[in-house]
């Protein structure tokens, strides 16, 4: 212990012999207090300021007449602005200007917003609006607005519920759908996005893949005589007994097929997809391509002037079956959807109806007098045309002769059938339109002074799309079968004519391959260079095969449309070990044992 004296001084105590040792030690910290609330002390001028200014006093004296209600407050107001100079007023426009501004689409239901938003039909228009807010973004991002557009633009997009989808290979590979469908979000906007630019790309005239020219030997040898197209492969059928294989992405010959004697005259390409549920109504193909059965690779069944069918495996190159029957050279070939059916045509006046997945003759359609020039198929019908001036409806499944549609007066060379019309031409410049189910002729159509040898139907588009050799081409209502354009496409014969709900092609002898609106007739562009002759045309899928002859050489171009960003895996064509096996012929020969 320690004492303390008067003066406050320590004294230490007398030592001992055990002296004690303290050991001084550090107390622990003391934790700072939690700071307290901030005073702001106001600044002595700015207090002066607002008592005193002018601009707080007039702000003071307003809010005082809201005691007296509205209309005081508006004296005031007008007294104002009638002091106020014209740059004032200006100031003063420009200033409330954006308070006035409400964003109604946030006060409204999303029902209400959806439908004024509905009225936009410029997809420009739209995506502009999307950029204004995020809310507004939202609203422009559902798909009903965008459903809307696609079918203003007649880009329809039906999507197949699940169970419907059995297989991706019944669905095109470079099909705006397919992206759609294995997108994280599939979405309308997406389907609309690619099928605007396509069609933006079809008004500018395309991107030009490839060109081949091949050297004509003999007048007639390198003439183009038919063309098959599907989303993967173009197929040319040549009267030097050839058939070229083309890859429709790069537009890259694949392989030729030789095997054919004399010249051939009809070819028609089957795809390697899983069959669709829908076959019973489905008409054919204006390109010449049908949906598969099941089979493991694209097939080609092709006829000529040997008078013999021939199929043919698109992956190996390889003849499958070389189906022997006609008597004459066969002239059209279909082949039915999702069937391992083929329909040929002949100059020996019979139809015969053919199994191609096992190489064997089924039935023999007999009642044409002449020479059947063309066919076309939907569902279990097929209805051919004929030189002795009449078109027949067969049943395929039974060979019965369903109905003989009599009419015209001269050769028949072009027919068309969807299930519910069938349309025909032929020398006579005239163009009939039958009942289907009862035969009976529902529209004689004139218009045409020569041959008419080109003819599309479309049930969707409610149209009837008609070529001569006049050079021209009408299209008629199926509704009420008045003519809707009448278009001076060529100076010479129409050889080839395709539409869609937006575009009208067609080629003539004349050189030129062009693009018209369907809808309005109007001309929107002239495709490739001007040739001598253009033989065929095809498109399909924003690609576009043009068969003509330029300089004396056969030239071959395949345009495409498609947008760059969406365009598929270069070598698509190619083999791949999950979808093509390389056994692909052996498929044939062991359904044909079984």
């Amino acid at each position: 212990m320690l004492d303390t004296t008067r003066n406050g001084q320590c004294q230490h105590p007398p030592t001992s012999l055990s002296s004690t040792i303290y050991v001084p030690v550090a107390s622990p910290p003391t934790p700072a207090p939690s700071p307290g609330p901030t005073l702001i002390t106001p600044n002595p001028m700015q207090v002066q300021l607002t008592q005193y200014d002018p601009v707080s006093l007039s702000r003071i004296e307003f809010a005082n007449l809201a005691a007296h209600g509205p209309a005081a407050r508006r004296r005031y107001l007008a007294s104002l602005l009638g002091d106020c100079t014209h740059s004032e007023l200006l100031f003063i426009s420009q200033t409330i200007t954006p308070m006035l501004k409400r964003d109604f689409f946030a006060k409204l239901p999303p029902e209400l917003a959806y439908h004024i938003l509905s009225f936009i039909d410029d997809p420009k228009t739209l995506a502009r609006t999307g950029q204004v807010c995020r809310r507004w973004r939202d609203l422009v991002t559902d798909e009903y607005l965008w459903k809307r557009l696609c079918q203003h633009y007649n880009f329809p997009l039906s999507i197949p519920s699940p169970e419907y989808i059995e297989s991706d290979d019944q669905i095109p590979e470079t099909s705006s759908f397919r992206r759609c469908l294995h997108s994280p979000d599939p979405s309308y906007r997406k389907h609309f996005q690619y099928s605007y630019t396509l069609m933006c790309n079809m008004r500018r005239g395309g991107t030009l893949l490839q060109s081949h020219r091949t050297s004509v030997v003999t007048p007639d040898g390198g003439v183009i005589t038919s063309v098959a197209m599907d989303y993967d492969q173009v197929v040319v059928g040549l009267a030097n007994s050839k058939i070229h294989v083309f890859n429709a992405d790069s537009g890259v010959m694949a392989r030729t097929l030789i095997g054919h004697e004399l010249g051939v005259w009809a070819v028609h390409l089957r795809l390697s997809r899983t069959p669709s549920r829908n076959i019973s109504t489905k008409p054919s193909d204006i390109c010449c391509s049908s949906e598969g059965w099941g089979q493991p690779n694209p097939i080609v069944v092709s006829g000529g002037c040997d008078k013999r069918l021939r199929v043919w495996d698109v992956v190996s190159g390889r003849c499958i079956y070389i189906l022997e029957g006609h008597t004459s050279t066969i002239r059209c070939i279909r082949v039915l959807h999702n069937r391992p059916v083929a329909v040929s045509g002949s100059r020996d006046a019979t139809v015969r109806v053919w199994n191609i997945q096992e190489g064997r003759l089924l039935r023999v359609l007999q009642g044409h007098q002449q020479s059947v020039r063309c066919l076309d198929v939907c569902g279990n019908r097929v209805v051919s045309g004929s030189y002795d001036t009449t078109c027949r409806v067969w049943n395929v499944d039974t060979g019965e002769c369903l109905h003989v549609l009599r009419g015209h007066g001269l050769q028949i060379y072009s027919v068309a059938f969807d299930g519910v019309h069938i349309a025909s031409g032929g020398i006579d410049t005239t163009v009939r339109v039958w009942d289907a189910n009862s035969g009976n002729c529902i529209a004689l159509l004139p218009g045409h002074t020569a041959l008419v040898c080109q003819l599309q139907l479309s049930s969707s588009a409610g149209l009837l799309a008609t070529g001569g050799s006049d050079g021209r081409v009408i299209t008629f209502s199926l509704r009420d079968y008045s003519p809707l354009q009448r278009i001076a496409a060529h100076d010479s014969s129409v050889t080839s004519l395709q539409f869609d709900s937006n575009f009208l092609i067609t080629a003539g002898n004349d050189g030129r391959v062009r693009v018209y609106e369907t809808q309005s007739g109007a001309h929107v562009i002239d495709l490739s260079e001007r040739s001598e002759s253009v033989w065929k045309v095809a498109c399909k899928y924003g690609t576009c095969a043009i068969m003509c002859r330029r300089a004396g050489k056969m030239v071959m171009e395949i345009w495409s449309f498609r947008p760059k960003e969406c365009s598929p895996e270069p070598q698509r064509f190619l083999p791949r070990t999950n979808s093509y096996p390389r056994g692909g012929a052996a498929y044939y020969s062991r359904s044909s044992q079984g």
